[in-house]
């Protein structure tokens, strides 16, 4: 079947606004809670490892339980919402996320710990894609779409700044547990809005099968990656615990292609590839997310192992982060309608870029938080803010509404494997440069180590700019007008 969760033609202008407040609301949330538990249960991994006794292997796997998971199944996830509605995949996702966080709460164990972890990941991978397909099934191609989809990054990126703040608060005031519980009243809260607010408009075509064999394939296959990606902390490039896992993702992901090609109803249909705003959109997403994960992984390392700042204190300096954030999508919406989608997507990367670059040249061992973090800081924030919105409204333009999910899988694997690989890179290029001065680094050498990856992302970030240019030209900058339009049933959307 193909739905569609917008409004009833014959619904009332106030119950559409209603209805579509909460798709950008159920959206939003959704996208906060999965981004947040990426990076909240790093500040309790200490208190985790004390209270169950784990060893570091077993510690190690409490985030990657999750991290392979999460990636593996992004791209199922947003088939299923295509298959079977995005209001019961929602609920589903929804579901085992919640669960498996009351799991890991209560876990008396790590092999309970580590399960609940990777449960928590699949929950999370299906929800995550439906989060966006929810808003561009809804809205149609245009002003509201990019206001929604601003707001829908805005929050789910805020999540990110927000991880470190919250995971330090929980942790101290209550216990780690409650990094997990905390998701329990909130996940409860969401299916309330999700059950009562959320109507799907159902059109019937026919129950199609899902492909498992190019499911079971990508979900190997990117896990595969991620996998091999993440090993490169402890382990060389060109060592067989990266190699292995990363031809075999490879060979995976090549046999998805070719089942894929053959299949009547793929998981991916490989015609998508042929929409350049997909294509494109997607290929920019990956190479800029290879530069924008660094801000909060390394700075927080930084303010932490540098700088001596508590958890707490840690995030607490990222409010302005967040803000930044914020502020920057925003306001994006407005300049898209004035400048270009493509020009927005531009812009945001140079002022990203810029941000990243002056965070390396002024990152030192007796640097303060007036001086050397809140102003670079600032501007990365406000750089991806301007960047993500216009990007996730260009890598979703032009695909059909029954394929909006699929689309949406897309754009989070892209952006879940980019910034995965670019981790590493950047991880590998701050040990090198740390490495050089010997086996015990000073906090000045560590400095020295971050500055080395912030200017690694400006210039993958840099990278991604000159990709803009394979985004199609689909729109015109508007000019300013003070015509009311008139209000509409399938207009009244444009109020969110």
């Amino acid at each position: 079947m193909s739905s569609t969760p917008s409004l009833s033609p014959s619904a009332s202008p106030q119950g559409e606004s209603v209805r579509a407040w909460a798709v950008v609301l159920a959206s939003s949330i959704g996208q906060f809670l999965v981004v947040l538990d990426v990076s909240v249960v790093n500040v309790a991994l200490p208190s985790m490892r004390e209270g169950l006794s784990l060893s570091g292997t077993a510690l190690q796997w409490v985030v990657n339980a999750y991290a392979l998971t999460f990636a593996g199944f992004l791209l199922l996830g947003g088939r299923a919402a295509d298959l079977f509605g995005r209001k019961p995949v929602y609920l589903v996702g929804l579901g085992l996320f919640t669960a498996a966080s009351l799991a890991g709460g209560l876990a008396q164990d790590a092999e309970m710990l580590i399960a609940a972890r990777a449960v928590q990941g699949i929950g999370a991978a299906v929800l995550a894609p439906v989060t966006l397909s929810l808003l561009t099934s809804t809205f149609p191609e245009g002003p509201a779409r990019t206001r929604a989809i601003a707001t829908w990054a805005a929050v789910g990126t805020a999540g990110g700044a927000a991880g470190g703040l919250v995971g330090g608060l929980l942790t101290d005031l209550l216990s780690w547990r409650w990094v997990l519980l905390i998701n329990v009243p909130v996940g409860v809260l969401v299916v309330a809005v999700v059950v009562l607010g959320l109507r799907e408009r159902h059109e019937p075509t026919g129950r199609r099968g899902l492909d498992l064999p190019g499911a079971a394939l990508v979900t190997v296959g990117v896990a595969a990656l991620a996998y091999g990606t993440g090993r490169t902390e402890s382990h060389s490039w060109g060592s067989a615990q990266v190699l292995v896992p990363l031809v075999g993702g490879l060979a995976a992901l090549a046999a998805f292609l070719l089942v894929e090609a053959r299949t009547a109803e793929p998981l991916v249909p490989l015609r998508l590839f042929r929409l350049r705003a997909v294509a494109a959109g997607n290929a920019v997403t990956f190479v800029a997310m290879t530069g924008g994960f660094a801000m909060w992984y390394f700075l927080s390392l930084h303010m932490q192992n540098v700088l001596g700042y508590s958890a707490v204190r840690a995030g607490v300096s990222f409010l302005p982060h967040t803000a930044g954030v914020i502020a920057g999508s925003k306001a994006a919406p407005r300049l898209m309608a004035r400048f270009g989608t493509r020009t927005m997507v531009a812009a945001g990367g140079v002022v990203t870029t810029a941000g990243f670059a002056w965070q390396g040249f002024v990152l030192t061992a007796d640097g303060t938080f007036l001086g050397t973090i809140l102003g670079p800081g600032i501007l990365m924030a406000t750089g991806i803010g301007l960047l993500m919105t216009p990007l996730t409204d260009a890598a979703t333009t032009g695909a059909a509404a029954r394929e909006a999910g699929v689309v949406a899988g897309l754009v989070s694997t892209s952006r879940q494997i980019g910034g995965a690989l670019g981790l590493a890179v950047l991880g590998a290029v701050a040990v090198s440069a740390t490495a050089a001065h010997g086996a015990a680094p000073s906090r000045g050498q560590l400095a020295d180590g971050y500055a080395a990856a912030y200017l690694a992302a400006a210039a993958l970030t840099a990278v991604s700019v000159l990709l803009v240019g394979l985004l199609p030209r689909t729109d015109t900058p508007r000019p300013r007008t003070t015509r009311t339009p008139t209000r509409t049933p399938e207009t009244a959307e444009a109020t969110v």
